[in-house]
């Protein structure tokens, strides 16, 4: 693990962690409730509803942040000091070290996340859909934040919603739902409750989206506490960060996000995708700041799914079981992922061979050829579909982005799902992206250069200042590398050994420093970067341009208005 690294994951655990000589810092809640044990569920609850809004809730959530960042990054520091100054280079020895801290400070970031939710969670989410970047031990931790923080309890919830249909649309919950029933999924800003319409609003089954009480806040607090800590720790990080909040502080009104869902079900429906994903309907009158209900889309997690066909391949009477040996194999087989060059070019006959390596995992079962041969079938068929899969996420996001100028700026792996029907369900329309059409058009520029088989750097360096990259010194090659990192995949800084995004982004600033890079590049970069996460946890690295190179070009050949020469069928693959 580079130096580079380990400062960000330090300054992420900072964020996420809390130890003080091995006991959690009580909350304020628990401490109240400790103070008189003779409280009951429904005083506690009270209890919870007030510290909710308590004006020194802020300033205690940051005070429980500071007090606690002191050890993990001691324990972090000194190791690295230690490693510097010592004469031990094994690199075993060191990687072994490294693996010890983070399987001992994982769980413990998972625990404060847990305590503290708002944008900690979020944190989060992002690091456990970050396979080829993030120590696997913090993925593999931090994948229940995807939909199961904890929810806050069902009454508080049905009162939230009993006091939005009342004030908003002016109708008791009663008249509105038949029943209101268990939690789907739960994460940073709110949760999800699947409900049934009375026959007078349709009596269909749907998801009622709930905000968790005084989230707003909380996050604004948060993000001040976070930015603090980028500023001391990761300053080239404060642009990036401000970015991220004035987005995500966009989440906080669902009458937003009902109309983005709106939106965007209606440009998928024009699209060539429409009878291949779904994006739910909102039931926009029933919606308001801080409740959502939407159609109920019933299905699995993408990655879920993929661990769910692999188990039944590796059959078994015991199904907990066969769960773990797919679980390891696919942990195998991304570890193998991160350390190759570009797993994403390499020849067929690796591909069988890592299918042959699978099979080795129950060679003690005693299986015939025979039945070797049919589960290699089985497991090429599988691989196959999962690629198919991501192939077909890739291209509707592309057609969102490069058509529509309309895109889900955070689209991690709970937000995708496979349905029960065989389509993809795309869900959490919260941070929605909105391109103009002279960014989207510079963005189909870049890409379209940047997916060709054989590119021109001063096309690709051309389109990216058009664009509005602007660097020091102009140097067409580093522009070129940016855009790659941007745009494309991680696999030339991983050739050159890099071993992480932001150890070969400080590499290529160190050549030519990037000065301006255009606000709108930030979130179809981030939903990038997010997707090669997602190629990881599906043991495939992506080359994103490659995917978009198609839907940048058809942009260029409907509005873009003479531009370039795409629109006139002259652009060479």
């Amino acid at each position: 693990m580079t130096m580079t690294h380990r400062r960000l994951l330090v300054a992420t655990l900072v964020a996420t962690s809390a130890f003080t000589n091995g006991v959690p810092f009580p909350s304020l809640r628990s401490t109240l409730i400790h103070a008189n044990p003779t409280l009951s569920a429904h005083k506690r609850t009270a209890i919870e509803r007030e510290t909710s809004t308590n004006p020194l809730q802020p300033t205690l959530r940051s005070i429980k942040f500071w007090r606690h960042v002191g050890p993990i990054v001691v324990h972090y520091k000194f190791t690295e000091l230690w490693y510097k100054i010592s004469r031990n280079d094994n690199p075993a020895r060191r990687a072994e070290t490294w693996d010890a801290l983070h399987t001992k400070h994982a769980p413990t970031g998972l625990k404060v996340i847990l305590e503290l939710r708002g944008l900690y969670v979020k944190i989060g989410q992002v690091m456990s859909s970050r396979a080829d970047f993030v120590p696997r031990q913090y993925v593999d931790v931090f994948s229940t934040l995807q939909d199961q923080a904890p929810p806050y309890e069902k009454e508080r919830i049905e009162r939230l919603v009993r006091d939005s249909l009342k004030s908003c649309q002016g109708v008791e919950m009663n008249d509105v739902f038949e029943s209101f029933g268990e939690v789907l999924g739960s994460a940073s800003i709110g949760q999800v409750h699947k409900a049934k319409l009375t026959p007078k609003y349709g009596g269909d089954t749907v998801a009622v989206k709930v905000m968790h009480p005084n989230a707003q806040n909380l996050f604004r607090n948060d993000f001040k506490v976070f930015r603090t800590l980028c500023k001391i720790a990761l300053p080239g990080w404060d642009p990036i960060l401000r970015e991220l909040e004035m987005q995500m502080m966009t989440e906080f009104d669902y009458n937003n996000e009902s109309h983005n869902l709106q939106h965007v079900r209606a440009n998928m429906a024009k699209s060539p995708y429409a009878n291949k994903v779904c994006v739910p309907e909102p039931m926009i009158n029933l919606c308001s700041t801080n409740v959502l209900v939407m159609e109920f889309l019933s299905g699995k997690k993408l990655a879920e799914s993929i661990e769910d066909r692999l188990a039944s391949i590796l059959g078994g009477d015991d199904i907990e079981m066969a769960r773990q040996m797919a679980r390891k194999v696919l942990n195998a087989k991304q570890r193998a992922l991160f350390e190759s060059k570009d797993v994403g070019r390499q020849k067929k006959k690796r591909y069988f061979q890592e299918l042959s390596d699978i099979i080795g995992e129950i060679d003690d079962d005693g299986l015939t050829k025979t039945q070797k041969a049919i589960k290699s079938l089985q497991l090429i068929s599988m691989t196959r579909d999962a690629r198919k899969k991501l192939s077909l996420l890739l291209d509707a996001t592309g057609h969102q982005i490069f058509q529509d100028g309309v895109y889900n700026g955070d689209p991690h792996p709970g937000n995708i799902l496979v349905l029960d029907c065989g389509r993809l369900g795309l869900i959490d329309y919260g941070q929605t992206r909105r391109l103009t059409k002279s960014d989207r058009l510079a963005l189909s520029e870049v890409v379209a250069a940047l997916g060709k088989q054989n590119r021109n750097s001063k096309e690709i360096a051309t389109a990216m200042r058009i664009f509005g990259f602007r660097s020091q010194y102009s140097n067409d090659e580093n522009t070129v590398n940016f855009a790659a990192l941007y745009f494309d995949s991680d696999a030339v800084g991983k050739k050159l050994g890099y071993a992480t995004p932001q150890k070969y982004l400080m590499h290529l600033n160190s050549i030519d420093p990037m000065l301006d890079v255009p606000d709108p590049a930030i979130f179809v970069a981030r939903t990038s970067f997010l997707f090669r996460g997602l190629g990881a946890l599906l043991q495939q690295q992506l080359h994103t341009s490659q995917h978009w190179r198609k839907h940048a070009v058809l942009a260029l050949a409907t509005d873009g208005e003479g531009r370039s020469l795409y629109n006139l069928g002259l652009t060479p693959l």
